[in-house]
């Protein structure tokens, strides 16, 4: 097995940040736009911490939310698993978050 030097595996991991940098961003402009797939997709970034974001649970429930109230059957799924992790008051934020995050893109939107 061959060993990769310190340089390397620093310049693979900001090479990975950068591209989930980037992914984050697009999703995060198709989600301004009501993609729920990119609701969805935002959720399990969040839900698992990839991407370049850091884990949260209340952030991902609310794209889970998002994405499960017009629909997509498999956010709705992620959306119930995580829930068993969080508390009752996270919960709550997440849906104020969605709530709110709904209400501002309905004004962005008018």
């Amino acid at each position: 097995m061959e060993l990769v030097s310190i340089a390397a595996f620093e310049d693979a991991k900001k090479a990975a940040r950068k591209a989930g940098d980037q992914l984050i961003a697009k999703c995060l402009g198709a989600a301004q736009a009501g993609d729920t797939n990119a609701w969805y997709d935002l959720g399990v970034a969040f839900s698992t911490g990839s991407h370049g974001v850091e884990c949260d649970l209340v952030e991902a429930h609310m794209w889970f939310n998002l994405a499960a109230s017009k629909g997509h059957e498999e956010a709705a799924w992620c959306r119930a698993d995580i829930s068993d992790e969080m508390t009752a008051r996270e919960i709550g934020e997440a849906q104020r978050r969605a709530r709110e995050w709904l209400a501002s893109s309905a004004r962005r939107v008018a």
